[in-house]
């Protein structure tokens, strides 16, 4: 008797464990938890939304998808970074080097930096004329390529905002040297999913996260229009004028024209170039958005401007880049005053007021 029921319950373990593993099999094969590929302490899991997680993101013959991380955010270690990269090769017809690429998505946690020029090429990056704002409260940009969101004031270290930032990068390396390219990571949508996911890990792991994580339910409101050749006036202001040239590839983006924000941007469009501003200017009225910007030399001189609207703190902003120093007319100081007394007048601040 013993025996038998000895038997039976070899039998009907075998049986269970055969169960388990067909079930394992089978999350595997349809790479679903607990098999599926997790990035950036947790945050991100492949198939989860972004074009660049999913399977089309490594479908070319040799692709691979890798991270790198650092240590998470924790409560003593504010600054946290990492990498999802996705590698293939492809046969070159004019080598017998193959051609190589590179599509690289990064996330990084933490305070802005406290370098100005640093500094400045965070903002040129972030408040880029592409990106449309977040909806729902939340404050910060999203675009096909890059992402932004300022994290609650819990999260602030030694009074300064800590925020969340996606940037992709992508490069061709053949027998015609190494080429940077446009990469789009996703929808805007689907970038704003993998930013909130980001934040909230992040947050957790810092022990700042709010009760509720962050959401993003309402739709997003683009930008109207793509980038357009560069010409004065500049951002559709009258009296904000540049001069480009003759032949220029400057391409300007007019960006957020909103009560509460207002973003506008030139690049300068060219093989190997990056595609960041080489001129913005902005206004930034939400709290959290004006305080991105404290630690910048302040005056009209250096294009940083504050002001009270409707009770609120008020940030004008504008910046040249060494190609463009010296190209507004009739100076570069008049231009940023330009912009700063017309947005002023716009949102109800009085014509001037701000400068």
């Amino acid at each position: 008797m013993g025996g038998s029921r000895r038997r039976r319950g070899a039998l009907l373990a075998g049986a269970v464990a055969g169960a388990v593993l067909v079930s394992g099999i089978g999350l595997w094969a349809t790479d679903s938890w607990p098999f599926r590929d997790s990035y950036c302490w947790g945050a991100w899991e492949q198939n989860s939304g972004a074009a660049f997680l999913g399977e089309g993101g490594v479908a070319k013959s040799g692709s691979e998808r890798r991270a790198t991380e650092s240590a998470p955010p924790s409560a003593d270690r504010r600054h946290a970074r990492c990498t999802v990269a996705v590698t293939s090769a492809v046969p070159d017809d004019d080598s017998d080097e193959p051609l190589t690429f590179k599509e690289q998505v990064t996330v990084e946690y933490g305070p802005l930096p406290t370098g100005v020029e640093e500094h400045r090429a965070w903002i040129a990056r972030y408040f880029h004329g592409s990106a449309s704002p977040l909806p729902d409260g939340l404050h910060g940009l999203v675009a096909g390529d890059r992402a932004m969101l300022v994290l609650p004031e819990a999260c602030d270290v030694d009074g300064r905002p800590s925020a969340v930032t996606i940037r992709s990068e992508s490069s061709g390396d053949g027998h015609l040297g190494r080429v940077n390219m446009p990469f789009t990571i996703g929808s805007r949508s689907d970038v704003t999913r993998m930013l909130l996911d980001a934040a909230n890990t992040g947050m957790r792991k810092a022990g700042c996260a709010p009760d509720e994580p962050l959401r993003a339910t309402s739709p997003l409101v683009t930008v109207a229009e793509g980038d357009e050749a560069a010409r004065s006036p500049l951002c559709r202001i009258p009296g904000v004028t540049l001069e480009f040239g003759q032949g220029s590839r400057y391409r300007e983006q007019v960006g957020v024209v909103g009560e509460r924000l207002q973003t506008c941007s030139v690049v300068w469009r060219a093989l190997r170039m990056p595609d960041e501003p080489a001129a913005q200017y902005v206004m930034a009225g939400e709290p959290r958005l004006a305080a991105l910007f404290k630690g910048l030399p302040e005056g009209v001189g250096e294009g940083l401007v504050r002001a009270e609207c409707h009770g609120r703190q008020t940030v004008f902003y504008g910046n040249l880049q060494s190609g463009l120093k010296g190209a507004g007319r009739p100076d570069d100081r008049r231009v940023f005053t330009r912009f700063t007394e017309s947005v002023s007048k716009r949102i109800g601040c009085g014509a001037g007021g701000a400068a």
